[in-house]
């Protein structure tokens, strides 16, 4: 009887389940094209601030850093100066995704910040860009060939409004400048401003316009951009004319595993203008001039890496950065695609030309 019972209760037991097939590894494309058919989730977040409510509009991939310039957009107080608060939650890390913060329905975000009503706002110096040149050696390709960053630059591009002053010229290449302390000393004491303009401003901007569109592109809020550049006669110079300026809101942040303590970091991609002006930039006739290397990480092949122009009183008599730069411009404008030189060497390349010239 036992063992009756034995073999039929034995031969009740079902057999064990299959173990689970491993899920299939997503390539980058895969990854790009689930992304294509479920965008990231869009929010609706209210901000309290100095008595008014504003409505920001956000989506979930984007940081929080990226909300404070969204925010800067409605009420003019740089992300710099913001301070963002939530019931119960922490909003000090401007890497978090907002998909990741809990935000609920019924409560609102205040924020504590001022907005700059002087230009020349003594700013500590940026301890980034110490390490700026080992980021780009060592996780520029990582970065600019990152899905989710692509992806936000799509995004952007499809988002920003461009300040257009004046039309695309056919045949023309294109001039990206940075305007601190590329163009400008944006930290020294000075009565006015055009103390602080970097020497041969304007005839290298006439120079460089017989050959290129210039464009301004500064990580400072548009109001800033355009008093910069009409109180440094940039905007009204007969000589040249700006085809258009851009600011903060043009730039996406992304994230480096090595660069710096916390990891976040905006840059400036150039794919933005190439998809608003397809018909007279791309990557093969623009060159971007800046003082910080990270902000090419999205582009690096044509990003120039500017000598800083700082200490204004001391070294306006002996800055001629800009006069070199004009002649490294008009000798590589013939050329058919920028994105195969070394901007690196670009004073080797006009020391090489000059040799070849002797001979």
């Amino acid at each position: 009887m036992s063992e009756a019972s034995s073999s039929s209760s034995s031969a009740a037991a079902p057999p064990p389940a299959p173990a689970p097939a491993p899920a299939p590894a997503l390539d980058p494309e895969a990854i790009a094209l689930m992304a294509d058919e479920a965008p990231p989730e869009e929010m609706t977040l209210v901000l309290k601030w100095n008595g008014k409510e504003y409505t920001v509009r956000a989506m979930g991939d984007d940081t929080l850093l990226e909300l404070k310039r969204r925010i800067s957009e409605l009420t003019d107080v740089l992300p710099k100066r913001q301070r963002l608060l939530y019931p119960k939650i922490m909003l000090n890390d401007d890497s978090v995704l907002l998909s990741s913060i809990p935000f609920k329905r019924n409560l609102k975000i205040t924020m504590i910040g001022t907005v700059e009503e002087e230009i020349y706002v003594d700013q500590p110096d940026d301890p980034e860009v110490v390490d700026d040149h080992e980021l780009f050696k060592s996780e520029v390709t990582a970065i600019k060939d990152n899905e989710v960053y692509k992806k936000k630059l799509k995004r952007r591009a499809s988002q920003y409004k461009f300040k257009l002053l004046n039309p695309c010229r056919e045949g023309k290449r294109l001039l990206v400048l940075d305007i601190d302390y590329t163009l400008f000393d944006h930290k020294s004491p000075a009565e006015n401003p055009m103390e602080l303009m970097r020497p041969y401003l304007h005839e290298f901007l006439t120079y460089a316009y017989a050959e290129y569109d210039i464009m301004i592109w500064s990580a400072t809020s548009m109001k800033w951009v355009q008093l910069k550049m009409e109180q440094l006669g940039v905007l009204s110079n007969p000589n040249y004319k700006i085809t258009a300026l851009m600011d903060h809101l043009a730039m996406i942040t992304v994230q480096s595993d090595k660069y710096y303590a916390n990891k976040i970091f905006d840059c400036k991609p150039l794919g933005i203008i190439w998809a608003k002006f397809p018909e007279f930039y791309n990557e093969k006739n623009t060159i971007m001039f800046d003082d910080l290397r990270r902000n090419f990480v999205m582009n690096p092949q044509n990003g120039l890496v500017i000598r800083p122009f700082n200490k204004a009183s001391k070294n306006r008599s002996r800055d001629k950065e800009l006069v070199h730069l004009t002649q490294y411009l008009l000798a590589i404008a013939e050329l058919e695609d920028f994105s195969k030189l070394d901007h690196d060497a670009w004073e080797s390349f006009m020391e090489n030309g000059k040799r070849r010239r002797h001979r």
